[in-house]
């Protein structure tokens, strides 16, 4: 066996397996940091303290030795292996974690008991997490919704000044004359004229709040915020738990919005989507998209009648299982096949596929096929 293989062995299996590798110092930091955390040997057990120093000093070797994919996962495992949530309480120790949306989630979750010296410190750590979904999501969404909805707004009565010259002229080349060298125009292609104060489309996302769903709350916050941003979209964004909470007005700054909502209790999806009924202006025009696992917590009969009527009057209404990266969510399998029965698809959407989601829905597509040629599984 090599030395290299023996050293991953010796780091693998902790102190108990000393004999078989010799560690450098850098090693020894990176031995210490996983044996704080899992313990030394077969008999796991963790052996972190739980005082800040402590947890200072460990989480500035976890930085320095491990990747950040590593980091993140260690620290979800120090919050919930060794109860430490109290702790992310502090400032100084806030300071040293690396950011990312399990962290955000937790974070949110204690909001109502951060002491106000802490609050600055968690908000800076909930918009860096918040800014890098931005600037990996923001401009393909902005960009694949403007496209929807400009294609779905083409018409063949134009005035002048929308003419859509270049496709214009291709659907008229076979009108071509060689003796003039130029083309007659029998079909103009051009856009509705878009109204300086009146938006073309309307859509509603119902976030459920219950702590299940918080990475989701975080990614549908920043893109809820992006979709706010494009004029030719009227976006409406509402958390609900037992009640239901409309943070539209926050949709400016995705932080504020985060810290406004409350995370934990129960889940009435009928109560989110009676109210959501009662903001529809142009069905066929409005997309609602259901972002919850489906564990109803309120009249299950009356949420499937409600849809039913969304769906019959011309609303695209979709179930977001999840809106997240971590894997396949745990949801009721019987009333997603349910609402999907009713014209309502329920799937698992990443936050990578929700810009091509929201287009497909914006068009008017059939999200279940849209869903099976992504590779996407639907709820049924």
């Amino acid at each position: 066996m090599t030395e290299e293989r023996l050293r991953r062995w010796r780091l693998l299996l902790g102190p108990s397996a000393e004999d078989v590798a010799q560690l450098g110092d850098d090693d020894q930091r990176r031995d210490g940091a996983l044996t704080g955390l899992y313990g030394g040997g077969s008999e796991r057990g963790a052996g972190l303290g739980a005082s800040s120093p402590q947890l200072h000093r460990w989480l500035g070797d976890v930085r320095k030795y491990f990747p950040t994919s590593v980091v993140q996962v260690m620290q979800r495992d120090a919050v919930e292996k060794l109860g430490l949530k109290q702790l992310l309480l502090e400032p100084e120790l806030l300071q040293s974690v690396e950011p990312d949306v399990n962290l955000v989630g937790t974070l949110l979750q204690l909001s109502r008991a951060i002491p106000a010296r802490t609050r600055d410190t968690a908000k800076a750590v909930v918009r860096k997490v918040v800014e890098d979904i931005e600037k990996r999501l923001k401009d393909r969404l902005v960009e694949a919704v403007r496209g929807a909805v400009d294609r779905s707004r083409r018409t063949h009565r134009p005035q002048l000044q929308d003419v859509d010259w270049a496709t214009t002229i291709k659907a008229n080349l076979k009108n071509y004359q060689p003796q003039h060298k130029t083309v007659v125009v029998e079909d103009l292609i051009g856009h509705l004229r878009r109204s300086r104060t009146a938006a073309m489309r309307d859509v509603i996302l119902l976030v459920d709040q219950s702590g299940s769903m918080a990475d989701s709350l975080v990614h549908a916050a920043v893109l809820g915020s992006a979709l706010a941003s494009i004029r030719s979209i009227s976006t409406r964004l509402v958390v609900f738990d037992t009640e239901v909470a409309d943070l539209t007005d926050q949709l400016s700054d995705p932080v504020d919005l985060l810290f406004s909502a409350q995370l934990g209790g129960g889940t009435d999806i009928n109560r989110a989507v009676a109210y959501a009924q009662t903001q529809v202006r142009r069905p066929t025009d409005t997309v609602i998209a259901i972002i919850s696992d489906l564990y109803e917590g309120g009249s299950e009969a009356e949420l499937q009648r409600r849809v039913r009527e969304l769906v019959a009057s011309g609303v695209t209404v979709v179930n977001l299982l999840a809106l997240s990266d971590s894997g396949t969510p745990a949801y009721d399998h019987e009333l997603a096949a349910k609402l999907s029965a009713l014209g309502a698809p329920a799937f698992a959407c990443t936050p990578d596929k929700f810009p091509e989601l929201m287009a497909a829905a914006l068009r008017k597509d059939d999200l279940t096929q849209w869903a099976e040629s992504e590779g996407i599984a639907t709820g049924r």
